[in-house]
């Protein structure tokens, strides 16, 4: 059995290549899993509440053999109508690897942006991949240490 806490991945260090990416969609995975069990068994639409925080929403998206698509959210308001998704995130799991990578991130148009940062175009996907997926690492262990857990 894996256990992350072998998995070495520093929040200081900036993007440096696709080994240090594909080690995060790692760490990545096995956060997602403690919350919601293997991406694989996934179905339909769950719900996590603890007290003192947010909605934590759950939904995939799609299902193949072998990847799934998720969203991941915190719902914020009271009115079932008007509730704001925050951080919105878009996941693909793949199977067989045992990685979650963060796809999309939609941001609230109020949260602050980054400082401009002007690298090539490789580099710059690069970064975007490692911001995305440090977020999704950091908002994962987040929402673990606050109690949400999907029921499995």
């Amino acid at each position: 059995m894996l256990c992350e806490a072998n998995i070495k991945v520093s929040w200081r260090t900036r993007p440096r290549g696709f080994t240090a990416l594909m080690g995060l969609y790692e760490s990545n995975y096995l956060r997602f899993a403690q919350l919601a069990g293997d991406p694989a068994s996934l179905r339909g639409a769950a719900v996590s509440r603890v007290a003192g925080d947010c909605d934590l929403l759950l939904t995939v998206v799609e299902h193949m053999r072998y990847t799934t698509t998720l969203c991941l959210t915190y719902l914020f308001g009271r009115d079932q109508s008007a509730l704001e998704r925050a951080p919105d995130l878009r996941l693909r799991a793949y199977h067989d690897a045992r990685l979650l990578e963060a796809e999309q991130f939609r941001a609230p148009a109020h949260a602050p942006r980054a400082p401009n940062f002007q690298p090539t175009a490789a580099e710059r996907e690069l970064h975007q991949r490692w911001q995305r997926n440090m977020m999704l690492n950091k908002w994962l262990e987040y929402c673990a240490e606050r109690g949400h857990r999907f029921a499995r």
